[in-house]
């Protein structure tokens, strides 16, 4: 146990757990006080690590691949952001609903790739993707089926819960056996329970942000590695490292205070809301262009920095 909270990497990004409960104890012990809760884990983890994408995009190391790549990184943000436009102020309900669905794509992506960039076993990396992929599919389904159109009832809930825990707890197992114990299996069980919140949980924000506050450890933790390590490498400003933090600081600050007015009275205060969610939607899109190291750039001017 001791070792665990001594090894930064397992303890935030292979095997982020406490993030999670934390977050369950404090709601279930202060619920009084869950809409702080909320603001402050937009605010410390869910901004910071959106914001991180953008002095993470917008670097001297990739200038020149951006102007080869126009298309991709600029154009077609650009597209997407006029997308945004139409589908917030003219087709909501759709548009929050695909907002949803590409939030949970990518946090499924990066769980994958989390478990891949620790997992050298191809058999390992075979069975450990299709959990991820299957679990937070099934996930999914069970929040669309909650909190959008709502066909789960509360009473069905306990029976739910009982089938999923002990099909996990099966899962688990027989994997351990097979494999053994190792970090990287760790990386597996995260990447799979990150949105199981959303079978007991009956807020549904609290249901999604409660497990991916994993999602959020991981990558803030993986990008200010790389960007610690390059920033060195490339002579670059001892500071850079604090500008960064700053940067994405500043950032959060900023669209935590935009996603209050989303409960305004306010018709107008309430659609800035629209500024944080068309950021959120850029994010998604950028880094799944930034973090695809089937691409050479991206290899050398991130990957080896991680490993």
């Amino acid at each position: 146990m001791i070792e665990y909270f001594k090894n930064k990497e397992l303890l935030l990004v292979k095997f982020p757990i406490l993030f999670p409960i934390i977050y369950g104890i404090i709601l279930f012990l202060l619920p009084q006080y869950e809409t702080h809760l909320i603001f402050l884990t937009i605010l410390i983890l869910a901004e910071t690590h959106f914001g991180a994408t953008w002095p993470f995009f917008i670097n001297k190391v990739n200038y020149s691949y951006i102007k080869e790549n126009k298309i991709f990184l600029i154009l077609l943000p650009i597209l997407l952001f006029i997308f945004c436009i139409i589908g917030f102020f003219f087709f909501k309900n759709f548009f929050l609903l695909i907002f949803f669905a590409a939030n949970v794509f990518h946090v499924t992506r990066q769980s994958y790739g989390v478990m891949n960039l620790y997992t050298q076993d191809n058999d390992q990396k075979k069975v450990y993707s299709n959990l991820i992929y299957i679990f937070n599919s099934i996930f999914f389904l069970i929040a669309f089926l909650r909190f959008y159109i709502p066909v789960i009832k509360t009473e069905n809930l306990l029976l739910l819960n009982g089938i999923i825990i002990i099909s996990l707890a099966f899962i688990f197992l027989r994997y351990l056996i097979k494999f053994k114990f190792s970090e990287n299996y760790l990386t597996m069980i995260t990447g799979v329970i990150i949105f199981y919140p959303v079978c007991f949980v009956s807020n549904p924000v609290h249901a999604i942000i409660m497990g991916v506050t994993m999602h959020y450890s991981q990558y803030l933790f993986l990008t200010g590695k790389v960007i610690k390590k390059r920033s060195l490498e490339l002579g670059q400003k001892k500071n850079y490292f604090k500008s960064f933090l700053i940067v994405i600081l500043s950032y959060s600050l900023v669209m935590s205070i935009l996603s209050i007015f989303g409960k305004n009275d306010s018709e107008l205060l309430k659609n800035l809301i629209f500024i944080p969610i068309a950021g959120q939607m850029l994010h998604f899109y950028l880094d799944s262009q930034l973090w695809k190291f089937s691409i050479s750039h991206n290899r050398e001017n991130i990957l080896k920095y991680i490993k």
